[in-house]
């Protein structure tokens, strides 16, 4: 080929990655033109969908395309999670994702088929959820440092309900049994509301479970709870003791959910899908719904994309050696 062939063909070369490069913005700047899937990797009612959905109804109004909810249950949230991974990364297949999806899942399963911070992009924190203590109304001990002593006395007899592996009420149970010294009967279900449903029914003894799901039942008397794992105790329960005050100091933990996007997807369309998070989270009947369920609304440094992201590499470092032992 003579010179002239060459400069025409690197010309066009050129032309056309000009014209990828200008498709790709027009189409983030754009975004988003269609309806978006927000994948929740637990069954419909837990406090990981209930906090989805509560967002996302005002991030569709903000985006001005409706957010499809699509409950996708198995393995402890990392079906789901596998699944969106492998999603396209254009924006439009999100996932609301936390503790256990997206930090213990990496200790607890050796094979998991994704990597928190390799195939994800972070967009945004949506709320801290105080872990509790729970109990079928029923169930014998009237307090904390009676439960404690029952668990430990009828470990091979009692169980505890949770979401599945992984799940935080799974992972957040763990950690008490590991503090108590017990291994109960593990009853698993594909997301805390079954569990929760499972606990009001009394077909299961106690749980561990984030607040969003228990506000409700414990105000109607339902179920009991013993104690809230956080330094102070939680507003919208302000009658139920923390861990410390009931004699377990040892036991601190707080979930929490956030949106994800697969790798690769665009930072103009993070930055629209943040965005719109921050002023979700900024409205006065979202806050307003989220703090009645005892939700923690973070504050404006911890919402961006860099700030999810360094929480989830500080969780992972936190939750790999306590977890690493249940394998």
């Amino acid at each position: 080929m003579n010179w002239y062939g060459r400069s025409l063909a690197s010309g066009c070369l050129a032309a056309l990655a000009g014209l990828a490069v200008f498709t790709a913005q027009a189409q983030a700047q754009a975004y988003p033109t269609r309806s978006i899937t927000m994948i929740v990797p637990f069954a419909a009612g837990g406090p990981t969908d209930v906090i989805s959905r509560i967002v996302t109804g005002h991030m569709a109004q903000t985006l001005g395309q409706t957010i499809i909810i699509e409950n996708v249950v198995g393995a402890g949230g990392t079906t789901a999670t596998t699944r969106a991974s492998k999603a396209a990364n254009d924006g439009y297949t999100l996932i609301t994702g936390h503790m256990g999806t997206h930090a213990a899942s990496v200790p607890l399963y050796p094979k998991l088929a994704y990597h928190p911070e390799k195939d994800f992009e972070p967009v945004g924190l949506l709320a801290g959820t105080p872990i509790l203590i729970l109990a079928r109304k029923d169930f014998p001990p009237k307090d904390l440092k009676e439960f404690i002593t029952y668990v430990k006395a009828n470990e091979s007899k009692v169980n505890a309900a949770h979401a599945g592996v992984g799940s935080v009420s799974n992972v957040s149970c763990e950690l008490l049994n590991s503090i108590l010294g017990v291994k109960p009967i593990g009853v698993p279900f594909n997301g805390t509301g079954p569990a929760m449903n499972a606990l009001v029914g009394g077909q299961v003894d106690y749980m561990c479970d984030q607040i969003v799901n228990a506000v409700p039942q414990i105000n109607g008397g339902t179920i009991k709870a013993y104690a809230v794992a956080t330094a102070e105790r939680n507003p919208s329960l302000p009658n139920v003791p923390t861990t410390t005050e009931a004699g377990l100091p040892a036991f601190q933990a707080q979930a929490w959910n956030a949106i994800f996007a697969p790798k690769g997807t665009p930072a103009d369309v993070v930055a629209k899908l943040n965005a719109a998070i921050v002023k979700a989270l900024d409205d006065e009947g979202v806050r307003k719904r989220l703090l009645d369920l005892g939700s923690v609304i973070p504050a404006a440094a911890d919402r961006t994309p860099a700030a999810l992201g360094t929480l989830v590499k500080s969780e992972v470092a936190k939750w790999t050696p306590v977890l690493k032992p249940v394998n």
